[in-house]
């Protein structure tokens, strides 16, 4: 039976599979720095030739010892310079290594810093749908953890490379003594090889299996220790709650991890059994030949440190193949992201936004069911907005009024019907310039702990450092008196999170998304259940503000207040994704139906 797609690269075929995404890597890692890529792959062939010099030497030194004292042939003065060489060989080794952990360091940093905005560039280019898939969170969340460890993957490659180069040298000495020197070297590593990289794929496995615990750890971490959550966390008496959970599934996660490890533990020890008789096979060998005089002293004194570091070298490039194998396992969740394409995207020759817009945003029987869902979340839903018009969508939870908003900001496009503007498909005109004639706020809006510059310059970041827009936008939003109050005015860091910062009240915040809304010029202005925590009066004044302000833009106003919705000019009632009723607040009341009914419920509750 096939394995499913996110399984399939645990396999053998898999892990080779994924090493075709190691030419991508290099090629990030060179745009990262040339300078510092070129520097690092010198050093290390530098560095593969010097040991077989600094192996070579003492074997010099000891024949020229022998030589001397023995036959009384030879000088002092090339022994002592013999030793001179090895002492500048040791320390231009040392040199190198210094300098190439340097520049791998710089490299390293110049290549996080790269992948990760290009993460979040991407990211922010997918589909809305994408970030509403859990699936996608696992896979970004290794993408992301994983970025700063991503340059092992290419250190691994070189030392590879630098190993191969210094064993190619090392097996030319052994293979000229004796062939077998060779067959036993690789007879040794072979076993322990193939044990590793079926560890190694365990140890893969397990990881993949465990990134949805390790995101609900990190979520527990957030919320049983976070300043948002802290009131409700002691109140209620969660924390100890919190933290059992927590002990639980770290628990869980550290038993699987402990018998891996153990399990590699045995292995490892079993395996290297192995490697030490053919060590000492090999040894016997050289012995043997030193003995019957056909090789010196010297020769015997390198031919046992040249097997001792080939064995070595041979170990190492099996650890570093199944080092490499697995990071490019770990390395394909971030070019499967980088991979991703948005499929809601601007077609070729798009059109512009009509300035201003003629005949408004129509709905022609628009349904739509969320990816991977076959529930019809809005059935057939046809209205229209006209220009200067402001609409408000009237309905309990899940009847569909924000899946409508998101259609109609083209976060989606619809199951079945089409979405025109003025008298073209949505899909036809460009997203971006899309977006940039709405203006939004959502009910779960983003408090950004950062400067109230940024927070309302967000909106049209071209105005953040305007400040005569950015305090029209407060005006509007009701923001000002509060920004007047702060010590910095728009500078002034706002949220607990970092140093200097002044906590705000839930309206507080409000008004500053509220205003980040408003600061950008655009001819539809959207707000979601945006005024949920103001107070009633706080409320009626900010739409009434936003009723006088909006003169001749379109407006979609979500909000279960019919305080404020009466302010619209014209009321859809939904229920269960359909259009039940529409008209004025009068109209509907005469009608004595669906928002009739709604109203008189919420009317009772302040008599």
């Amino acid at each position: 039976m096939e394995l499913p797609a996110d399984k399939q690269k645990l396999t053998w075929h898999g892990r080779l599979a994924s090493l075709k995404y190691v030419r991508s890597l290099v090629r990030l890692v060179w745009e990262s720095s040339a300078p510092l890529t070129m520097a690092t792959v010198w050093l290390r062939l530098c560095r593969a030739v010097l040991p077989v010099a600094a192996l070579w030497v003492p074997k010099l030194i000891l024949d020229a010892i022998v030589a001397l004292v023995t036959h009384k042939s030879g000088s002092v003065a090339r022994v002592w310079n013999l030793v001179l060489l090895e002492l500048i060989i040791v320390a231009l080794s040392d040199v190198l290594g210094r300098l190439d952990i340097l520049c791998e360091s710089l490299l390293g940093d110049r290549f996080t810093n790269l992948v990760s905005v290009r993460l979040m560039r991407h990211a922010a280019s997918l589909d809305l749908a994408s970030f509403e898939d859990p699936s996608f969170f696992d896979k970004v969340d290794r993408a992301r953890t994983q970025t700063t460890g991503r340059l092992t993957l290419l250190t691994s490659l070189l030392a590879i490379c630098q190993d191969v180069v210094l064993l190619i040298s090392l097996s030319i000495g052994l293979a000229f003594v004796s062939p077998w020197l060779i067959v036993l070297l690789v007879a040794a590593v072979i076993p322990a090889f193939v044990g590793e990289s079926r560890l190694n794929v365990l140890a893969y496995s397990t990881f993949y299996q465990q990134t949805p615990e390790r995101r609900r750890l990190e979520y527990l971490r957030l919320i049983g220790a976070g300043a948002q959550t802290a009131k409700e966390i002691k109140v209620f008496e969660l924390g100890h709650h919190l933290a059992r959970q927590y002990e639980e599934i770290a628990g869980e996660i550290y038993s699987t991890n402990r018998k891996i490890a153990i399990k590699r533990l045995m292995s490892g020890s079993t395996l290297n059994m192995i490697s030490i008789v053919g060590y000492y096979g090999a040894y016997a060998v050289v012995l043997i030949k030193t003995l019957t005089s056909v090789i010196s002293i010297g020769m015997f004194a390198f031919l046992t440190s040249a097997f001792s570091r080939s064995l070595l070298c041979l170990e190492r490039i099996s650890g570093s193949f199944n080092e490499v194998s697995q990071q490019a396992l770990l390395l394909s969740d971030l070019f499967e992201v980088f991979d991703m394409e948005p499929s809601i995207r601007s077609l070729p020759n798009a059109l512009p936004i009509s300035r201003p817009v003629r005949r408004g945003f129509e709905f022609r029987n628009v349904s739509f069911a969320y990816p991977g869902s076959d529930r019809m979340v809005v059935h057939n839903v046809s209205f229209h907005l006209l220009p200067g018009e402001k609409i408000a969508l009237v309905g309990e939870n899940g009847s569909g009024k924000t899946t409508l908003v998101k259609l109609a900001l083209r976060l989606y496009d619809p199951t079945s019907g089409e979405i025109r503007l003025d008298g073209v498909d949505l899909r036809e005109y460009d997203v971006g310039d899309l977006h940039r004639q709405v203006s939004v706020i959502f009910q779960d809006y983003v408090r950004y702990e950062m400067l109230v510059r940024d927070n309302i310059g967000f909106g049209s970041i071209q105005s953040r450092d305007d400040d005569t827009q950015l305090g029209r936008a407060a005006y509007k939003s009701g923001a000002s008196k509060l920004i007047e109050r702060l010590p910095n005015g728009l500078n002034q860091m706002v949220g607990r999170r970092f140093e200097g910062g002044i906590g705000l009240s839930g309206g507080e915040w409000q008004k500053l998304a509220l205003a980040r809304a408003h600061v950008r010029d655009s001819q539809l202005l959207i707000c979601d259940e945006p005024t949920a925590t103001l107070d009633a009066r706080a409320e009626h004044e900010a739409f009434q503000r936003l009723s006088e302000l909006s003169q001749n833009h379109m407006a979609i106003l979500i909000s279960h207040r019919f305080s404020t919705v009466r302010m619209a000019d014209r009321i859809i009632v939904l229920a269960e994704g359909a259009i039940r009723e529409q008209g004025t607040h009068q109209e509907l009341i005469a009608i004595d139906g669906r928002y009739a009914e709604l109203f008189e419920l919420q009317a009772a509750g302040y008599r």
